[in-house]
């Protein structure tokens, strides 16, 4: 094994961590892949080399486990698909394989969308007017409330007739009208802005369902990058999602300091996150350069079948399966 290397991906059941599970393979197909996720059969089982169930990030056993699973598979890197193992793995990167993540700090904080707007109104930076429930005095013509951290575009409610019954683990932003767009950008282990790349997009269930590349809001957005990477100490793929309004202006609401879903998406149009996290997290060199081309997608839904085979022995790629 340790002539072979290794990268852990975690959250392999959401479409964030299949992404990086297909573009890792697409990269190098010598890289072996442990797959780590809540359950132990999942949409990216079939794409792992091996599977581990762990438990949540803020759970006190998943240190342990993954300090554990990375000893027994001598994982050389570990890139994090969702919000809280990137503060939780950044928190304990120093008993960890290299882990392809910004500071803890910074994940923190974005993580939090109040503390987010709250910094970014600190540094003049635009973001979409947020506050808690319980601050709420009908400030904003338009609402939509949503947790307060993480949870990937769910349990969110447009304009609900009382704000007040929502608890301080939501927010309360102001809802403005226009395209939303979906912007990730690299930055390098050295600090250095290596790409971007913009979607305008559809979403379903809190999933990207169709985009394209849009290139009509870079200016504003270079802008806002640059003012973000000024004041934030940011490393490797970031996303901001924001809105287009009516009038021009890009308002984010939203920052990932991780690798985003839309992945499998972006690495056909040239902005291949993945693999320059590969590059420098794995392999130590510089990331290879970014050749970014126009185009759409659209997101189908595809069945990984397994004949005569029972879900509790789904083991990785090796069980026998096919796509359909």
């Amino acid at each position: 094994m340790k002539n072979r290397k290794t990268v852990l991906v975690t959250g392999i059941g959401g479409n964030v961590g299949q992404g990086i599970l297909r573009n890792t393979i697409v990269y190098q197909k010598k890289i072996r892949i442990v797959g780590v996720n809540t359950e132990l059969v999942t949409a990216g089982t079939h794409l792992c080399d091996i599977v581990y169930q762990v438990p949540f990030a803020y759970d006190e056993a998943y240190i342990p486990t993954m300090r554990r699973i990375c000893r027994e598979e001598y994982v050389d890197c570990i890139i994090p698909s969702t919000d809280y193992e990137t503060v939780y793995l950044a928190k304990h990167r120093r008993t960890l394989p290299v882990v392809a993540t910004s500071s803890c700090g910074v994940n923190m904080i974005f993580l939090d969308k109040y503390k987010t707007w709250q910094k970014f109104s600190a540094h003049g930076i635009p973001f979409a007017e947020t506050a808690l429930p319980s601050e709420y005095k009908g400030m904003f013509d338009s609402n939509i409330v949503k947790p307060r951290e993480g949870r990937g575009s769910r349990d969110i409610v447009y304009e609900p007739k009382n704000v007040k019954k929502f608890p301080d683990t939501f927010v309360v932003q102001k809802l403005y009208r226009g395209t939303e767009l979906l912007t990730a950008f690299y930055v390098t282990k050295s600090g250095s802005l290596h790409s971007m790349i913009s979607f305008s997009r559809e979403l379903l269930g809190g999933m990207t369902v169709k985009c394209m590349v849009d290139q009509t809001y870079d200016k504003q957005l270079l802008n806002i990058i640059r003012q973000i990477m000024k004041h934030f100490t940011i490393r490797g793929s970031c996303n901001i999602q924001s809105m287009a309004t009516v009038d021009g202006r890009v308002i984010p609401f939203e920052i990932n300091s991780r690798i985003s879903g839309t992945n499998s998406i972006r690495s056909q149009f040239g902005f291949t996150d993945v693999g320059w996290t590969i590059d420098e997290y794995l392999y130590n060199k510089k990331p290879k350069p970014a050749h970014l081309t126009f185009g759409s997608a659209v997101r189908i839904q595809l069945d990984v079948i397994y004949p005569d085979v029972g879900l509790e022995d789904i083991k990785n790629k090796n069980t026998k399966h096919y796509i359909f």
